[in-house]
């Protein structure tokens, strides 16, 4: 196995060994197994772990393992916690979702702290088709039918190479240690209950089962690559830029088939949805003039072209100062104020355009203001502090959303990256005596 990883690693180009790579060690055994191949190959190796606080004992278990590992392996160890049930309630997303974007945006500052080359993680082949039956209950499209790529960015999955029952021989025979995530085994979460009953369900239809699939994303990833290049090609013939402006020629789009298909694979890179695409799609054929909008751009159906254009900005960079007694304002934003004086008369919100906040935390008065170069604050969820141009980028914001962003502040401190995130030094907790809501219309 371990000559097998080496040549999957050289084949798709992952890695070099002359600068360091960060290995996601969560102390199962897929990232033990990980690690110690990759310290076997010589790689220069630093380690991440994460501690999401979700299982309790168990997860403070995990970080001691890795600790200890790290210790009698003389090798660079980072841990981050994370509060990731606060955060999956504040983004109203899974507890899944939310752990996998804390990872990942650590990951990326991680990356940058190091100079290193790439993380990598320990997803295998099994993985690969859980992912690819998840997609499909999803419905993520063509795409999804991919399955796990080899390589995604500075992210690296060497162990794509082999499954599951080789990790586990591998394991075995060189006699290492590893501790088992008891949630594996509960049916709670989509992807266990693929892994522990649709998968074995399938395989007494067709006992070759995996393999088939793991065949059959060889051929989507082919069909994807070559979907790619036919969606290019149509869009070099019906979409025209000008400066700031693009238009797409209706007449040439409607001589297409899979009108609608195209439309979306054109629109999509401008914030629209299946569902926005589809009214406009059946719009071609109505009167001119109607408008569309998506977060960031607007489309006017023109009697030969669609057009589309960014949305105006609000250029005025003035600072607004919020005084005490404001319950309400207007200009630049509508945010509204709410002081709670009693801890239990709290009601936990979960919209992302809702804060509640330590009173006491607070300076008065607050100010509003756009975003600069420099500006830094400590994501909700995370102890370390980022940029926001990082924050924007990890966030996939267009320039559009950038520029448009506001922060509320508090003395030097931002308190809210408004509509987007809070930051985690004005949280609150069982110590906390009055709640701050402010809420964003």
């Amino acid at each position: 196995m371990l000559q097998k990883v080496a040549a999957f690693i050289v084949k798709n180009n992952l890695l070099v060994k002359s600068k360091p790579v960060i290995v996601a060690l969560s102390g199962g055994a897929d990232s033990v197994a990980l690690f110690d191949i990759l310290q076997k190959l010589e790689y220069e190796c630093v380690v991440a772990h994460c501690n999401f606080q979700l299982r309790g004992d168990e997860s403070q278990r995990d970080e001691n393992f890795v600790r200890e590992l790290c210790r009698q392996n003389n090798v660079t160890l980072f841990v981050q916690h994370f509060e990731t049930e606060q955060f999956a309630k504040d983004n109203k997303i899974s507890i899944e979702m939310a752990a996998r974007q804390l990872r990942y945006q650590w990951f990326e500052e991680l990356l940058l702290q190091m100079d290193a080359q790439a993380i990598a993680v320990a997803h295998h082949k099994d993985d690969n088709i859980e992912t690819f039956l998840l997609n499909i209950i999803r419905g993520t499209g063509l795409k999804g039918l991919r399955g796990i790529s080899v390589k995604n960015d500075k992210i690296v999955r060497p162990l794509l190479s082999v499954n599951r029952s080789d990790i586990e021989n591998y394991i075995k025979v060189n006699n290492l240690n590893f501790v088992t995530d008891s949630t594996n085994f509960e049916n709670k979460f989509k992807r266990n209950r693929i892994r522990n009953e649709i998968l074995p369900l399938l395989q007494t239809l067709n006992p070759s089962a995996k393999d088939t699939i793991l065949e059959e994303i060889n051929v989507f990833n082919g069909i994807y690559d070559i979907y790619k290049k036919t969606i290019e090609n149509i869009k070099n013939q019906i979409v025209i830029y000008e400066n700031d402006i693009v238009k797409i020629l209706i007449d040439k789009l409607l001589e297409q088939q899979q009108t609608a298909i195209i439309l979306f694979e054109i629109l999509k890179e401008f914030g629209f949805n299946i569902s926005q695409t589809n009214q406009i799609f059946d719009s071609l054929n109505s009167i001119s003039g109607k408008t569309f909008y998506s977060k960031t751009h607007k489309l006017i159906k023109d009697r030969e072209f669609m057009i589309i254009k960014e949305k105006e900005l609000n250029k005025n960079d003035d600072e607004y100062i919020i005084d005490l007694d404001y319950n309400e304002i207007l200009n630049p934003i509508h945010l509204k104020f709410e002081k709670i004086i009693n801890y239990s008369d709290l009601i936990l919100k979960t919209s992302s355009n809702i804060i509640q906040i330590d009173y006491n935390k607070i300076k008065f008065p607050l100010k509003i203001r756009r975003w600069k170069n420099g500006d830094w604050f400590y994501p909700f969820g995370m102890k370390t502090r980022q940029k926001l141009s990082d924050f924007f980028i990890n966030n996939k914001l267009s320039i559009f959303e950038k520029n448009n962003t506001w922060l509320l502040i508090s003395g030097d401190k931002i308190v809210w990256v408004i509509g987007l995130r809070a930051d985690n030094r004005f949280k609150i907790n069982k110590k906390t005596k009055k709640i701050l809501e402010i809420t964003l219309f």
